[in-house]
This record gives structure tokens, C-alpha cells and sequence, in this order.
């Protein structure tokens, strides 16, 4: 099942509280949001943060895996994270680039499952390319004019990615997770979606980790969300791979969520014309009133009905003063569609909540508690219920 949702700011309190409920046996991967914030008690035990401060910069290791498995869509998105590290976006990639980055990729995988006194990482595969397969390309019987394969031109580009380098932390990180065993895996990358150095590079890691859980985790329903989806498709890479990804997730046990609050978003892409809206059985909205001028636009591209439409612009118009709850349209395949409200718990809402003066409050306490947020979270929502 694929899904597209237009939010606005209860959409995180809906969608926490569904993962929160199906977590134990999905595996989720998802890019952008606040849950640096939020909930952090589940960090260590369900999911891995990927954060970029300076103090701790974003790492990975594409050469990564606790099995030494490395299948043809693996090794793919290696050479693919390598071309991108070296060419621009306007720069085009010949038959023989690509031909001698996959089999660069292929023998360095070979000498590793040989001996495994090699750590994998980017350090170690650069140093076999300077060292051993330029050596092996000088040598051999068939000449490549550099004209085809310009290694040399290759490795002063991924220079910066090398020890020593401005971006040696980024492909060679140490604590090698293992994200194909982690059930819920948050990558939070606002801080670099200017860069257009490293924000290309972090999106094709983000697929491969995606498309890696999807292949190889049978029985196991896998779910991509992406938060705030203009970020992802202002990358050709990620816009390419969501066009992929809705054509053939749920032939994997798997689901493709992609959330906006940017009506903009669906209506100018392309991608999400043609592939998105498409393969999307459900659809979610959250309360439109801000976009009246807009909705006729919204709903022929949507394929809404009158009825429908209605039923979109009712929302939140006659809401019970007294509970504290939000309304929410679900239509499923254009055959069934209603107006559903949402309301979780004060301990669920207190969790989740991004209103700053809110989180505040949660953290004052819980800093009082010797960092208990669980603690501090039940005792302010025991003291909003002894109010009413």
C-alpha cells in the first residue's frame, strides 16, 4: 500500500501514534521531523538518530555489512554513491566509467570477504583504487585512455571523502550499525539539504538503506515515510527513487508514505503526478481551509469527487468544544472515504507534541526528576487531567 498525505500539525500526533502502535513489527525509515525532541526513550531501543552538528557530524559506512553479504543491487548503489561522489549532476557518466567503478567495487568486495584483517570503509576502498587498481589499469594488455576512465581525475576528486579530508567523516564511520537489523530508523537531515555536496550523497545512502530492508527482510512490513516532502524531491537521485519505490514497494510486504504540508508540492512535481498520486491507494488529508483558493487544483489532480471535496472542507467546522481532538479525511481507492476525528492520550500527545513552550515544560520537569521523561511526562499529564 502506498500513501500520500497533506498534513498540518496534528498530522505528527496521527502518525507517531500509528508507528507507536505497529513499531514491534515494522521497520521504518524516515527523513526529516523533530525527533531529536521528542520521545528520545525510544532512541536506544528502537531506532538509530542520524543527526549533522558539528560537534557530531553525519556517518556511515557504505562498505558496511555484519553478514559480508553484498547482492547486485548492493553493489549497484555503491557504485552509484562513488559516481555522485565524483561527477556533478550535469556531468555525464560514460559506459566505461560506470563498467570500471563496478568492477573496482567488485574486487575490493572480494579482497575483504578474503581477508577480513581489512576494515571496510570508504579509507580502505580509496587506498586499494590508488594503490592497487590503477596499478592493475596501468598494466593491462587493452589500454584505457584516460579520455574513458580518468582515475586520476577520480581520486583527487574523492579526495575530501579520504582520511584527512573536509568530509572524512562522512563514509567512514566506526560504530558500523547494522541498519538492516534495526527496526525504526529516523535520518533528521535539515541541517545539510543546503549542501549540495553532501545532500546528494546522505539521500542515496537513505535509499540504499530502504531498498536493502525491503529485498532481504521477508514477512516483515517494511514502511518508508518521508517527512516533508519537497526536501526529497528537490533531489533528482530521491525523486527518481520515490518514482521507483511506489511502482514496486508493495510487491515487497512494504509501504511508501510521503508527507507535505506544501499543497505546492503535489501540484508543481511531476513526480508526484505520474507516479505518486498514481500508485497511491490512500489518501489523507488534514484540514484544507488555508488552501480554499487552491483546492479546485488540488482536487482534479487528486481525482476527488464532489462529494469527496465536501467532505475535505468539513473538517474541523463543528469540532466539540469540550474534547481536544482533531478531524481527519481518509479515502481509500475512491471507493470509500469519510471524515474521521483523532484524539491520543495526554501521556501520547505530551510525547509528541513540537510546541515549544509544551516541550519546554516536559523537559523542566524531567531535568527536576534527574532526566526521567517518562516520569515527567505522566506527572503532567496527571495534573492537565486533575484540571478538568
Amino acid at each position: 500500500m502506498s500513501k500520500l498525505s497533506l498534513k498540518s500539525s496534528r498530522w505528527k500526533d496521527m502518525t507517531d501514534s500509528l508507528m507507536e502502535s505497529r513499531i514491534r513489527g515494522d521497520v521504518y525509515v524516515r527523513f526529516g521531523g523533530e525527533y531529536t525532541k521528542t520521545y528520545h526513550r525510544n532512541m536506544t531501543r528502537r531506532w538509530v538518530l542520524s543527526l549533522h552538528t558539528e560537534e557530531k557530524p553525519i556517518s556511515f559506512n557504505p562498505f558496511y555489512t555484519d553478514d559480508y553479504v553484498f547482492d547486485v543491487e548492493k553493489k549497484d548503489s555503491i557504485k552509484t554513491l562513488l559516481l555522485t561522489l565524483w561527477k556533478s549532476e550535469d556531468d555525464k557518466v560514460t559506459k566505461t566509467e560506470s563498467g570500471e567503478l563496478g568492477s573496482a567495487v567488485n574486487a575490493y568486495i572480494k579482497r575483504i570477504r578474503a581477508d577480513r584483517s581489512i576494515v571496510p570503509s570508504f579509507n580502505t576502498f580509496y587506498e586499494y583504487m590508488r594503490d592497487d587498481y590503477r596499478r592493475e589499469l596501468a598494466e593491462r594488455e587493452i589500454k584505457v585512455e584516460k579520455s574513458d576512465f580518468n582515475i586520476d581525475n577520480m581520486l583527487t576528486t574523492m579526495r575530501q571523502y579520504y582520511r584527512g579530508g573536509r568530509y572524512d567523516f562522512l563514509l567512514n564511520s566506526t560504530e558500523n550499525i547494522d541498519l538492516l537489523g534495526k527496526r525504526f530508523i529516523v535520518f533528521e537531515i535539515d541541517s545539510i539539504k543546503e549542501n549540495r555536496e553532501l545532500f546528494p550523497v546522505v539521500t542515496i545512502i537513505i535509499m540504499e538503506a530502504f531498498i536493502n530492508k525491503m529485498r532481504r527482510l521477508k514477512g516483515v512490513r517494511k514502511q518508508l515515510i518521508v517527512e516533508e516532502a519537497w526536501k526529497a524531491l528537490s533531489s533528482a537521485n530521491m525523486a527518481e527513487y520515490l518514482r521507483y519505490m511506489y511502482k514496486t514497494v508493495r510487491k515487497y510486504y512494504g509501504e511508501a508514505i510521503v508527507v507535505t504540508q506544501e499543497v505546492d508540492d503535489i501540484i508543481s512535481s511531476p513526480v508526484v503526478k505520474e507516479s505518486i498520486i498514481n500508485n497511491s491507494d490512500c489518501k489523507i488529508l488534514l484540514d484544507q481551509r488555508k488552501y480554499m483558493n487552491k483546492f479546485d487544483a488540488i482536487q482534479s489532480l487528486l481525482g476527488l469527487t464532489e462529494k469527496e471535496k465536501s467532505q475535505i472542507l468539513s473538517i474541523n467546522m463543528a469540532n466539540n468544544p469540550s474534547r481536544l481532538y482533531k478531524e481527519v479525511w481518509i479515502g481509500l481507492g475512491g471507493t470509500q472515504s469519510a471524515v474521521y476525528a483523532t484524539e491520543v492520550s495526554a501521556e501520547e500527545y505530551l510525547a509528541y507534541t513540537t510546541e515549544e513552550t509544551e516541550k519546554v515544560e516536559v523537559y523542566r520537569l524531567a531535568e527536576q526528576l534527574g532526566g526521567d521523561i517518562e516520569a515527567a511526562i505522566r506527572q503532567l499529564a496527571e495534573r492537565r487531567r486533575n484540571k478538568e
